[in-house]
């Protein structure tokens, strides 16, 4: 016998003797409680010695409970009790504390100075200017839109991004677009269609498609034209957004457990409740970068004029190159590109996929960016910026590599309350964001919590245009690459380079790239997405039998 056996025979032999005796000489409340505790603790442990098939339980009956009590907590034991302000992730009680307070619209100054490490490899800064400038108002909002495109959209620099009614709940949903609404900027809807939360209170809406096509679908999974022209025609919805896929699970569908998914959800998705729904990894209305940007078109003629784009996460660059070089060659033009990272996001992934795939949002941003203007289109085309960003210099790092405007989705959770308890997709979401339950999800006043959002939204820009004013700029469309400060590896501070190469307008198509991108261009391939670079497939194995 182990020694933590022997501790159960001992304690329950023992115990359960002098619970019996006090018993039946002191036949009171406490003696009685005291028998029923030893007797839990007793049959408790006989099962776990005789019948658990968990070695821990086995080897430490009863025992064993209390390693899985301290696992569960782990994780508040860290936020709460040993993390420091800088130090937690995906984001730190320094950054959290900034949200916060900014949806309170309360003082969010730092007070005896930075508990940054300055002197970080690659810490990213600003230079100020001697001579800083005040943002003019007309740089304050954005018109996306490109020639091909009737109904034009102004749109504000931060913006929700995409948040699904199912991955949230409906107050959530309600909250999110009641302070677009009040803050006049837009409402991603995320993949899982356009719900009536979405609707209820007239907030700009920016409508996903996801690989699953819900909301536009037939029974088969393929694109329902008459569906999606009835709400794309809405008034609500302002711009249509293409999924093609994202930071937190680039290559992998969207995920909704079975837990979360109400008669509601099903209806509006158009999918059964009995079992979890997983999107396709593709669209199925889009295998080739020329298919592609035929249903881009088809979308925006069905809604009227509006607005379409496409959303990813940037993998191979010749991949994204393929998509540029169908636009020049078939004249069809999206609308604006959303660029998601590899930092992840509000959707639950396969651990593998979070770490291991896809680009961080600076590094897509800058290669979209640079992309665009080779092949001369960046003037056609927005681009918007949908990684993690928690304050205004989040915004201007985004928006210096490339970006137009840039979409939030953690960051307006955690304005609607949200405390990182990292518990999305379980149902059980403790502040009633991302959970189904309604018990939990009608613990958010819906006014209340729109009104932080709409503060959140509003400090962030505000902060942003006195950050770019203090660099001398009147206009954050100036802001460039190289303006971004970034501490070298020996302690110096250097001006951070582009990602890649930059490029000159039309250097892709008129053959004048090279290195990097000359190879990439080469590699890109208008009729498919899939690119083998440099790959040597594995010699033929012949098996011979013995």
């Amino acid at each position: 016998m182990t020694p933590a056996q022997l501790f159960f025979w001992f304690v329950a032999l023992l115990g359960n003797t002098t619970a019996l005796f006090t018993f039946w000489y002191l036949p009171n409340i406490p003696s009685l409680l005291f028998l029923a505790l030893m007797l839990i603790f007793t049959v408790t442990g006989l099962y776990d010695y005789f019948f658990s098939s968990h070695t821990l339980n086995r080897l430490y009956p009863v025992l064993a409970y209390l390693r899985y009590l301290m696992e569960s907590i782990r994780p508040e034991i860290q936020q709460y009790f040993i993390a420091s302000n800088t130090e937690e992730k995906p984001f730190s009680r320094e950054q959290r504390e900034l949200v916060y307070r900014r949806a309170k619209n309360v003082n969010d100054t730092l007070p005896f100075g930075t508990q940054r490490d300055l002197m970080e490899t690659n810490y990213l800064s600003i230079w100020h200017s001697m001579h800083p400038k005040i943002v003019k108002e007309q740089s304050k909002r954005l018109l996306f839109g490109s020639s091909q495109c009737a109904l034009p959209y102004s749109a504000s620099l931060l913006n929700i991004s995409a948040m699904s009614y199912g991955a949230l709940s409906s107050h959530a949903i309600e909250a999110l677009n009641l302070g677009a609404k009040l803050g006049g900027f837009a409402h991603n809807t995320g993949e899982g269609g356009v719900s009536p939360y979405h609707l209820k209170h007239g907030g700009d809406i920016i409508w996903q498609i996801g690989t699953g096509l819900f909301g536009c679908r037939t029974k088969e999974g393929r694109f329902d034209q008459e569906k999606f022209t009835a709400m794309a025609t809405r008034d609500a919805i302002k711009m249509i957004e293409i999924k093609l896929s994202q930071g937190a699970k680039p290559g992998h569908g969207g995920m909704l457990p079975k837990a979360k998914i109400s008669d509601e959800i099903a209806q509006i998705r158009g999918i059964p409740k009995d079992e979890d729904c997983v999107s396709p990894a593709m669209n199925p209305e889009c295998h080739t970068p020329i298919e592609l940007l035929e249903f881009v078109a088809q979308l925006r003629e069905l809604s009227g004029g509006k607005p379409v784009g496409i959303k990813l996460c940037v993998g191979h660059p010749a991949e994204f190159l393929a998509i540029c070089k169908a636009m020049v060659s078939t004249g069809i033009l999206v609308d604006f590109i959303t660029v998601d990272g590899a930092e992840g996001g509000t959707g639950a992934a396969p651990v593998e996929f979070s770490n291991r795939l896809g680009m961080m949002c600076l590094e897509g941003t800058n290669i979209v960016h640079q992309a665009l203007i080779g092949v001369g289109l960046r003037n056609e085309i927005r681009i918007i910026s949908s990684g993690k960003s928690a304050s205004s210099f989040d915004l201007l790092s985004k928006m210096a590599m490339g970006a137009d405007t840039v979409n939030a989705a953690r960051t307006m959770m955690m304005a609607l309350g949200c405390i990182q308890s990292r518990s999305c997709n379980t149902n059980t979401c403790p502040t009633g964001i991302a959970t189904q339950d309604p018990k939990r999800s009608k613990g958010i006043d819906i006014k209340a919590k729109s009104l932080r959002v709409k503060q959140f939204q509003h400090n962030t820009l505000h902060s942003l245009y006195e950050l770019v004013g203090s660099m001398g700029l009147d206009d954050p469309s100036l802001l460039c690459p190289n303006m971004l400060k970034r501490r070298t590896s020996e302690g110096l501070l250097e001006s951070a380079p582009s990602i890649v190469p930059p490029l000159d307008n039309k250097q892709l198509v008129d053959n004048h790239a090279s290195g990097v991108w000359q190879r990439w261009w080469h590699l890109a391939d208008q009729e498919k997405f899939y690119v083998l670079d440099n790959c040597t497939p594995n010699p033929q194995i012949t098996v011979v039998n013995l």
